[in-house]
């Protein structure tokens, strides 16, 4: 019976995906520029109606919202509209000049469905624009004679110059209806601020779906590698920091043999059977992912930071999420994923090199996590001499033996001794690296569940999850342990569907569950 429950509840978790469309339309797509499908003109302003509104405010990552309140028919309405869009292009969109600080939206108070939205903001005219923290619009409303509201009515945006003086009062801001992308100085160091680390939680998001993307694209499922991209696979489903491609994860994990089977292997049959339509139907973050722009890991030029960031940031997270016993398999995960998969032929070669040199098994979750924070340190003195000398590193955010003082000074004990020239207390660092991977990870969605409204859809959960990740039971062969429910049914119901498999015997204590 229990093992009923357990089978029932897991069917309960991959029906989610398919079954919160009303979420999903309001979720990360918030900053998606809309393509008009006859060719025509972006709109990047964000239509809501009374479905969505409070799902997408409450979940997207920007600092700030503008709310405009119009009307279909009304003439001012219409010649406001390209106002409107010029500022909303600065901060919408995947080419926003300026991702991820003011959502910019709009609701028609003349459809029937937005009617008692509308009432609840008191709108006497059209058009009307509200400004405020994306969570106060949340089930919120305005009222003229409101004293104390923070909700604000715009009253000096009747141009696109104004609105944008407006808001740069408002923010402390310098942007310009001229600007473009990565040429502004709006980019904060992450050295000086560690909570910017709460923003990254969308780049793992995007990292993950860029990394699908990248397989699939280049056809590097094959029979020699498909294992090792099961054990990945198997180490997301219990570890990454989101919920939503833990789902997707354990989706494709359950469908793998039908997606990509041993015997249709070829890049043909790639093509043919596994490519971009499988993808379509098997997203590994849901459908709004990949947004198509970084938050905590957008470069100041166009072709710095980005992916490579947001993979770093995934692995410090999985290794500081896993349990002591799972330390050995994430470390064979994770090196045979960047060694058949990362497509930059340097750059998994030398890391591959760093995994081979590892002489004894890891046994703790602090073995490991200290030995990837330390070959990331590797590889960024490398990069550092290479990029110096060809001039192309990221002036605003150079590569750095990591962490500095300013984030850590507790890790350092004396300079110019040591690993990289330090003198690390290794303690310190992986209290740190526990820290700042794990709760600082997700600290700002866990700020907004405790301080925002009632979620009946449970979406908040789908994004993120507390750093006591649950563990996919993997086998005593690969000494992981079993820690969840949820995700122990997964296991029987995925080992129910691939007893076929010639790596099966590796998960022979799936048997103990």
């Amino acid at each position: 019976m229990s093992q009923t429950l357990l089978v029932l509840n897991l069917l309960s978790l991959l029906s989610l995906s398919s079954g919160a469309t009303s979420f999903s339309q309001g979720s990360r797509s918030i900053l998606r520029a809309i393509d008009n499908e006859k060719g025509g003109p972006h709109d990047y302003a964000v239509d809501l109606n009374a479905t969505n509104f409070d799902a997408v405010l409450r979940d997207t990552p920007a600092t700030y919202a503008v709310v405009e309140f119009f009307a279909h028919w009304c003439p001012a309405c219409r010649n406001y509209k390209p106002q409107y869009e010029k500022v909303a292009r600065l901060f919408n969109g995947p080419d926003a000049v300026h991702p991820g600080i003011i959502l910019m939206t709009r609701v028609d108070c003349a459809s029937k469905i937005n009617t008692k939205l509308c009432d609840k903001f008191s709108i006497g005219q059209y058009p009307m624009l509200f400004w405020g923290a994306p969570s106060k619009f949340v089930s919120g409303g305005w009222e003229p004679k409101q004293e104390k509201s923070e909700i604000r009515v715009i009253d000096d945006g009747r141009t696109a110059d104004r609105l944008l003086n407006w808001i740069n009062k408002q923010t402390g801001s310098s942007f310009g209806l001229d600007d473009e992308k990565f040429e502004n100085e709006h980019l904060s160091s992450n050295v000086s601020d560690p909570a910017q680390i709460a923003r990254a939680v969308y780049d793992v998001e995007e990292a993950m779906s860029t990394a699908f993307d990248i397989i699939l694209e280049h056809k590097m499922i094959k029979s020699e590698t498909r294992a090792s991209l099961i054990q990945f696979l198997q180490l997301l489903v219990a570890h990454h920091p989101s919920m939503r491609c833990r789902k997707g994860s354990a989706e494709v994990l359950v469908n793998f043999d039908e997606m990509f089977p041993s015997d249709l292997l070829s890049n043909s049959e790639q093509e043919d059977n596994g490519g971009k339509g499988t993808r379509g139907n098997f997203q590994i973050c849901g459908k709004d992912v990949p947004r198509g722009y970084w938050m905590f890991c957008r470069g100041s030029k166009n072709d710095t930071r980005g992916f490579s960031c947001g993979l770093w940031v995934l692995l410090h997270s999985l290794s500081v999420r896993i349990e002591d016993g799972e330390s050995q398999f994430a470390f064979t995960a994770i090196c045979e994923f960047v060694h058949n998969f990362f497509i930059c032929e340097e750059c998994r070669q030398h890391f591959y090199e760093m995994c081979s040199s590892v002489a004894s098994p890891f046994k703790k979750t602090h073995e490991f996590a200290l030995w990837l924070w330390s070959a990331h340190n590797k590889v960024n003195e490398r990069l550092v001499k290479d990029e110096a000398l060809l001039g192309t590193g990221d002036p605003k955010f150079p590569k750095m033996i990591w962490p500095p003082k300013q984030l850590c000074p507790s890790c350092h004990l004396s300079n110019n001794h040591g690993n990289n020239g330090f003198d690390w207390d290794r303690e310190e660092v992986f209290r740190f690296l526990a820290k700042y991977y794990g709760k600082m990870l997700v600290s700002l969605h866990e700020e907004k569940n405790n301080h925002g409204n009632d979620r009946p859809d449970g979406a908040l959960e789908d994004l993120v999850v507390s750093t006591n990740a649950v563990v996919v039971p993997l086998g005593a062969a690969l000494a992981i342990a079993v820690a969840s429910c949820a995700f122990g049914a997964l296991a029987c119901y995925w080992r129910s569907q691939q007893k076929s498999r010639k790596y099966f015997h590796q998960l022979h204590s799936l048997k103990n569950i």
